[in-house]
């Protein structure tokens, strides 16, 4: 092998480990049977939530998840194999991945890590249901706010009492 070549390598193996450094979420997954429209179409869609869906070959796939910590993906690096790198929020471009999976009826999730945790595919599913960040703040809020709007008609209500009852003596004298 050239010395060229290798140095290309090496270089492809830093961008990754840069890259996988840098996400929130790494998902690997399987592409066999999409088309170059369906994967070009993904990665539309992704590109939308600030995510990458890029093809590389497994043994420089395998040296970066090594160098970077992440020897239990390791394993996973058989046959087709694309990584998901999502950089701000992690559970979008899953949505959108498995989405994309179950509608296309081709390719699987293999593995992925979540905020430096390593989830299964079935984990990863499971997260892909779940509501997304601002849905469940606005529920938290929300939660929140209804006890105080309780507390609020509870504390009004000697004063609502007492406005009725001098409403009451005024209609009763005039």
């Amino acid at each position: 092998m050239s010395e060229r070549a290798i140095a290309d390598k090496k270089q492809v193996v830093a961008l990754l480990k840069e890259k996988i450094s840098r996400s929130s979420l790494l998902v690997i997954s399987d592409f066999l049977g999409f088309t170059v429209k369906q994967i070009t179409e993904l990665r539309k869609k992704l590109r939308a939530q600030d995510c990458e869906f890029s093809v590389y070959k497994n043994t420089l796939i395998e040296r970066a998840v090594t160098e970077a910590g992440l020897e239990p993906l390791k394993e996973h690096l058989k046959g087709t194999t694309a990584l998901l790198f999502g950089y701000k929020d992690g559970v979008s471009p899953l949505k959108v991945l498995v989405k994309f999976i179950k509608d296309a009826e081709k390719g699987s999730i293999r593995i992925g890590v979540l905020d430096k945790t390593v989830y299964g595919e079935k984990d990863l599913n499971a997260i892909a249901k779940l509501p997304s960040r601002e849905m469940l703040i606005a529920k938290a809020v929300g939660g929140m706010k209804a006890p105080l709007y309780g507390l609020v008609n509870v504390l009004q209500g000697p004063i609502r009492k007492l406005v009725y009852a001098l409403d009451a003596i005024k209609n009763k004298k005039g």
